[in-house]
C-alpha cells in the first residue's frame, strides 16, 4: 500500500500528468470561488434583511446596536466560509475527479500495466453521477459531524475518519468500474473495505494539507488505479517504467 501510494506522488508531476494536475487546480479553484461568492452574498443578504427587520421591530434606537451585530455577523460569516470551504474540498474533489478519472487512470495503467488489458472509458454521465453523489454523501456526513467540531477536537478526528471512508469508497469504485459494472465493483468495495478504508487514510491526509490538496484527485485516482490492480490480482512490474521491456511481471 505504501508502494502504491509513493508511485502515485511519483506520478503526479511526470510530464504526462501536469496538464490534468493544472486542470484540476483550476476547475476546483472556480468551484470553490463560485461557492464562496454564492455563500457571501446570501449571508450578506440574510444579515441586511434581518437588520432592516429587527430595526423596524425594536425602533431606531436600536439602529447603533443592530448595525455592529451585523457587522460582527458579516465578519464571523466571511470566517465561515473559508472554514467551510477547507471542510468541503473533500466533496469538491470528488466532483472534479469524476472529470478526469479516465485520462488519470489510463496514464496509469500505460505506465505500471503496459501488458495487461487496459480499462473501459466510463460514461460520462455515470462518472458525474458518481461524483455528485460522492459530494452530496460528504456533504451530508460533514453537516453531522459539524457539532463535534466544538468538542475537544473530536470533530477533527470524525472529520478524518469521514473523509477517509468517503473518498476511499469514491476513489476505488472510479477505478474499478473501468473494468468490472458498477454493481461488480461496488461488491469489491464491501468485500475489501478494510484495506480500502486504510488506503483511505492516505487521501485523507493528502487532502488535509492546505493548496496541495488540490491535487487530490491526481494523487487519489492514481493511488486507487493501484489498490484495485493488487486486489484483482495485478502486480506492477519491478523495474523502472522507463527501463520496462513490454511484459508484466508476475
Amino acid at each position: 500500500m505504501l508502494d502504491a501510494a509513493v508511485k502515485a506522488l511519483a506520478q503526479m508531476l511526470s510530464p504526462p500528468m501536469r496538464s490534468i494536475l493544472w486542470r484540476s487546480i483550476g476547475l476546483a479553484l472556480v468551484l470553490i470561488s463560485v461557492l464562496a461568492i454564492g455563500l457571501q452574498r446570501l449571508l450578506s443578504w440574510l444579515a441586511t434583511s434581518g437588520e432592516s427587520w429587527a430595526e423596524a421591530a425594536l425602533g431606531p434606537g436600536a439602529h447603533t446596536p443592530l448595525y455592529v451585530l451585523a457587522w460582527i455577523v458579516s465578519v464571523a460569516a466571511g470566517l465561515g466560509i473559508v472554514f467551510g470551504a477547507i471542510l468541503l474540498m473533500p466533496a469538491i474533489t470528488s466532483l472534479v475527479a469524476s472529470l478526469f478519472v479516465d485520462e488519470i487512470a489510463d496514464h496509469v495503467e500505460r505506465e505500471y500495466y503496459p501488458a495487461e488489458r487496459p480499462g473501459i472509458a466510463l460514461p460520462f454521465g455515470v462518472a458525474m453521477q458518481e461524483g455528485i453523489k460522492a459530494a452530496l454523501l460528504s456533504i451530508i456526513v460533514y453537516l453531522i459531524a459539524l457539532p463535534f467540531v466544538f468538542v475537544a477536537g473530536a470533530g477533527f478526528i470524525a472529520f478524518f475518519i469521514a473523509t477517509a471512508w468517503l473518498l476511499g469508497r469514491e476513489y476505488f469504485e472510479l477505478a474499478a468500474m473501468r473494468f468490472r459494472p458498477p454493481e461488480e465493483a461496488k461488491a469489491m468495495r464491501r468485500d475489501n473495505a478494510a484495506v480500502i478504508f486504510t488506503a483511505g487514510l492516505f487521501i485523507a491526509a493528502f487532502v488535509s494539507i492546505p493548496i496541495v490538496n488540490l491535487a487530490t484527485p491526481l494523487f487519489g485516482m492514481a493511488f486507487m488505479v493501484h489498490m484495485h490492480k493488487r486486489l484483482s490480482g495485478s502486480r506492477p512490474e519491478l523495474i523502472e517504467p522507463t527501463r520496462r521491456p513490454q511484459a508484466s511481471l508476475r
